[in-house]
This record gives structure tokens, sequence and C-alpha cells, in this order.
């Protein structure tokens, strides 16, 4: 039996769909007790029937992280239904405003660090105090391959993730002394529905840009995230992991 995260509770935003869904359905075939969070609600709630069918205690907590308030109610909720905040994973993200960095609107610059950013901040805020209180936890923050190098038209995208591996380094020296874990995972180009707006061809091109030859999938970036949760990642804290298929290597 898979029992690394046996009675933790994780928490998971983004979790109705691709990366967020597979770890969430991940965390819940390791024991733990998820509380699954998204502005979808209704793939969430599909998400936690999924879970429940197999097994484990689930909830659904519909939040935009994009506002700090309904960050704050998102963790509190989680601890008031389940004890406790163990795990969490803050991978709620969106592809953002394709464009040349001189014609990037205004507005879309500013959403997609909000909802790539902020979000982070504002999660790893409120999981840290409930965290801090019980002198314990493992979180593991969502960047990209893309928060290590540039790629053109993604301008928002690529400074949101590099940012995101920067926090997760600063963070994680603050806690370290504390108990408390903070990692950042680094995807290529997975097969999700973040890609779905990309045509065939498009697609091909993507999983060229990777030496193993074909993008990668949710739930091999799901297995990355349930091992850094667990005691058998205890002395990592601070670093960056990126599942890439050798992407960063050219």
């Amino acid at each position: 039996m898979k029992n690394d995260l046996q009675g933790k509770t994780a928490l998971v935003t983004g979790a109705a769909s691709g990366i967020g869904r597979a770890v969430a359905l991940l965390y819940g075939e390791y024991g733990a007790k998820v509380m699954v969070s998204d502005i979808d609600e209704a793939q969430g709630q599909q998400v936690v029937a999924e879970l429940q069918a197999n097994g484990a205690t689930a909830q659904f907590y519909k939040a935009d992280v994009g506002d700090p308030a309904q960050c704050h109610q998102l963790v509190q909720a989680t601890v008031a239904a389940f004890g406790t905040l163990d795990v969490a994973c803050n991978n709620a993200g969106i592809t953002g405003e394709l464009s040349l960095t001189a014609d990037y609107s205004l507005e879309g610059w500013q959403r997609i660090i909000n909802v790539n950013l902020n979000s982070v901040f504002f999660c790893l805020k409120y999981e840290l105090e409930v965290m801090l209180k019980q002198g314990r936890g493992s979180i593991i923050n969502m960047s990209s391959i893309l928060g290590q190098v540039g790629t053109p038209t993604l301008a928002g995208y690529v400074t949101a993730k590099h940012g995101v591996v920067g926090l997760t380094q600063t963070a994680a020296q603050e806690y370290a002394a504390q108990g408390i874990r903070i990692n950042a995972v680094g995807p290529a180009y997975i097969d999700t529905p973040l890609l779905g707006a990309f045509s065939a061809e498009t697609k091909q091109g993507l999983a060229a840009l990777h030496p193993i030859g074909r993008l990668g999938r949710a739930e091999e970036v799901a297995e990355l995230v349930i091992w850094l949760s667990s005691e058998k990642a205890s002395f990592l804290t601070g670093s960056y992991y990126p599942v890439d298929g050798g992407y960063l290597a050219r």
C-alpha cells in the first residue's frame, strides 16, 4: 500500500484539471486527505468524486487564488475540514497573453503576474501561518522550465515563473529551521488542457524541443511533487526540480 502521506492533509490549487488534478489524485492514492481547489467548480467536484471513489477523503473549495482574501479563506477552510495542513501544492496558473514584449498589454501583464506569481505568494503566506504553528510542513510551488530560461512572446509567463523560483528559495531559507520545506517544480511542455488551444502541428513542434522526443504527462510531474511532499525528501528544501525531458540540457 502507498502510505507515504497517510493521515496527512494536502491542499492543491488549480486542481480541476491537468497537473493539479494529477497531483490531487496521487495525493489521495498515497493516503492524504485532499482539499481540491479551483475556480472551476464542476470539474473540481469531479476530481473530488474520483478521489472518493478511490477511497480517499476529499473536499472541494472554490477559490480565485489571485485574490488574497480567498487564499486566506481556502487555507482556513482546509484546516477547518481536516484539522491540519501538512502539504500544499501551489499549482494554479495560466499561459496568459502571447505578445512581443513591446506589444504586451498592461492588462495582460497584470493578469499573468497576479495569477501566476502573486497567487503563489498569497497562498504561501497563509499556508506558512498554519505550518509555523504546527512546526512542520512541505510546500511545492509550481514553476516551469520557463522559470529558468526565456522564450519569445511569453514575457509575462516567464517573469512570473522566474519569480516563483526566487520566492521559493527565499522562503525556504527563512523557514527551514522551523521544520518547513519549500521547493519548486519546473515542468516542461506537458500534454494538458493548457495546451488545448495549440494545433497538432504546434504540439509536434513543442515535442521536438525535448530531447526525449515527446511532451510530458501530468502524472510524471505529480510523481515528483508527491516525493517532495513526503519524508523521503526530508533533506530537500529551497531547490528547483525540472521535469523536462532534457529541455534545459540543450
